[in-house]
């Protein structure tokens, strides 16, 4: 059994050999070779052209290609081909071709080797197509997430004379949706609610909280523009809706803000949410404490704290979402209220769309360090040189 001759090994080879003479012909092919192709011997040997057995793409290949390669280096590997068999058929192959030469030097044969590659062309077909299956269902959970992003955001903000409004949305990724929401709306007379939150988690359950509690904070306020009365009313919804093995919650700034003929006068009511900041027309900024106001629908009878304070021209309200003091500045290091505060001193005074727009610069100079959406919203009070 170990014997076997140098003969049956080449006829009997798992790969197909090939000799073929300088101009092509072929003078010698394997057994192997032959079942492939479905040829006998009689109709290859002397009479046709390695070439002959190549698609058409594949003769232009070896004439501009593999033919001066091995002309120049007596060597070439690894090529992808297809050969043609008896019944029409194609047959991948991975070809290595070596330049024989004589005592002189001079080019006698070319040896070739060739692997049957359909198994692989088969793997590569099947890895192409599940790829275009991910490509094709990450383009619909994009466009899924991207229509319900929408859905829980104001598509405009409203005017509201005398004040500046701006806002914008990072989204940290195409493929979730985040839990943050912001949202500015009329109430009785001249006053006006606002809101900026976050809920916990991400994805489906996380877009289901944010559309209860933004629905039901508009609802409130239309009912008791209070708001403090207006987290209390959320609370008990969330703590009742979600409570037991699988507990939601979200921290939630709400405002309320009545202009008159100087600025406006705004009331916050904070549940466990990032301090807004105040911009002053005088220069600096400052965060608007709220300490002791608790997480929105963690505990039944929640504590939620208050503040107060007016807008005078050149003075500026931003209000965010944690994913922008939490963004990672390099390795673990995150962006805190503190550096935030720093940022935004020195562009006191300003107005809502100039604050945005720093803000928004500040998020993409992070670039993949902001690993969670982030909201904002600003209002501000135009001084006499700035526009309305």
């Amino acid at each position: 059994m170990l014997e076997d001759s140098a003969e049956d090994l080449y006829e009997h080879a798992p790969c197909g050999y090939l000799s073929t003479l300088m101009d092509g012909t072929i003078a010698k092919i394997n057994g192997t070779l032959l079942d492939w192709l479905g040829y006998d011997r009689d109709e290859l040997v002397g009479r046709r052209r390695f070439t002959d057995l190549l698609s058409i793409g594949g003769r232009i290949y070896h004439e501009t290609h593999i033919a001066p390669s091995l002309r120049m280096h007596g060597e070439i590997g690894g090529l992808a081909l297809e050969l043609k068999t008896a019944n029409g058929t194609r047959l991948p192959v991975l070809v290595t071709s070596v330049v024989k030469c004589g005592p002189d030097g001079t080019a006698q044969l070319i040896r070739t080797t060739i692997f049957d590659a359909r198994d692989r062309r088969a793997y590569e077909l099947e890895l192409l197509r599940a790829r275009q299956d991910a490509d094709r269902e990450r383009d619909r959970v994009q466009k899924l997430a991207t229509t319900l992003r929408r859905t829980l955001l104001p598509p405009t903000l409203p005017e509201i004379p005398g004040i500046a409004l701006a806002a914008y949305y990072h989204t940290a990724s195409v493929d979730e949706v985040g839990g943050d929401f912001y949202d500015i709306f009329p109430l009785k007379g001249d006053t006006w609610g606002f809101f900026i939150g976050d809920v916990a988690g991400k994805g489906a359950p996380a877009a289901a909280v944010t559309s209860l509690a933004r629905y039901t904070l508009r609802a409130a306020a239309a009912s008791d523009p209070e708001p403090v009365a207006a987290l209390g009313i959320l609370n008990t919804v969330l703590n009742h809706e979600y409570h037991g093995i699988d507990p939601r919650f979200c921290t939630v700034i709400y405002g309320q803000l009545i202009p008159d003929a100087k600025g406006c006068t705004v009331t916050l009511a904070s549940g466990g949410h990032p301090p807004a900041v105040l911009l002053d027309a005088a220069g600096g900024a400052r965060f608007l404490d709220t300490p002791g106001g608790q997480l929105v629908g963690a505990l039944p009878n929640a504590h939620f704290a208050t503040v107060e304070f007016r807008l005078d021209p050149g003075d500026t309200l931003l209000l965010y979402t944690d994913g922008l003091t939490e963004a990672r500045t390099s390795g673990s290091i995150r962006h805190s209220e503190d550096e935030l505060l720093t940022f935004l001193g020195p562009l006191a005074p300003t107005t809502a769309p100039a604050v945005i727009g720093a803000v928004t610069n500040l998020l993409a100079g992070f670039g993949e360090g902001v690993d969670d959406d982030t909201a904002l919203l600003a209002l501000s009070i135009p001084s006499a040189d700035q526009p309305a």
